[in-house]
């Protein structure tokens, strides 16, 4: 157990038992950590960060008799202030995003079987290179049909039938190729 959990749980008991002098120092602490947790992140908002504390205190105190008391009571306080915070950013309607570097190793189990790969390159080669293009710019690249299309100089309509067509004998050339 951590000093701050310690003096924190200490504070918040007295406080129940009706000390109103460590009730007030006990939110007054939780107070200062509730601020460092949401500048953290809310650094693109640092005017919503006060409101998030006062919102989180007054859970704190509405909902403190859900506490159990045997168990962290910081835990139980950040898990109210982290939902304060998915709350307000609902109603910001605000997508947090986490840096993909963040996720190297869990998405270094999904890579693709290099064989597969290299299967994949082979029958992409053995396409015709106008679709080859097309799969090319649309799937890997990202390209919409109409970007794609004008790329290879022809219509957008066009484009979507010989895309379909090149997707089509791929994936029959790596039904193949498993066979």
């Amino acid at each position: 157990m951590t000093d701050t959990e310690t003096r924190l749980k200490a504070l918040m008991l007295r406080g129940l038992d009706g000390d109103t002098a460590a009730y007030r120092e006990g939110l007054a602490l939780l107070g200062v950590r509730l601020r460092a947790y949401f500048m953290r992140r809310m650094s693109g908002a640092p005017g919503d960060v006060e409101d998030l504390v006062q919102e989180t205190l007054l859970a704190v105190h509405l909902k403190r008799s859900t506490w159990d008391s045997a168990q962290s009571f910081t835990a139980w306080a950040h898990a109210v202030a982290r939902y304060k915070l998915i709350d307000h950013w609902r109603r910001r309607k605000i997508r947090q995003t986490l840096p993909l570097e963040d996720h190297v190793d869990f998405l270094a189990d999904d890579a693709p079987d290099p064989g597969v790969a290299l299967e994949l390159d082979r029958a992409l080669a053995s396409l015709p290179q106008r679709q080859r293009m097309l799969v090319s710019d649309v799937k890997l690249t990202g390209l919409s049909l109409a970007e794609a299309g004008a790329r290879a100089g022809i219509s957008e309509g066009a484009a979507k039938v010989a895309l379909h067509r090149a997707l089509k004998a791929l994936a029959e050339r790596m039904r193949r190729a498993d066979g």
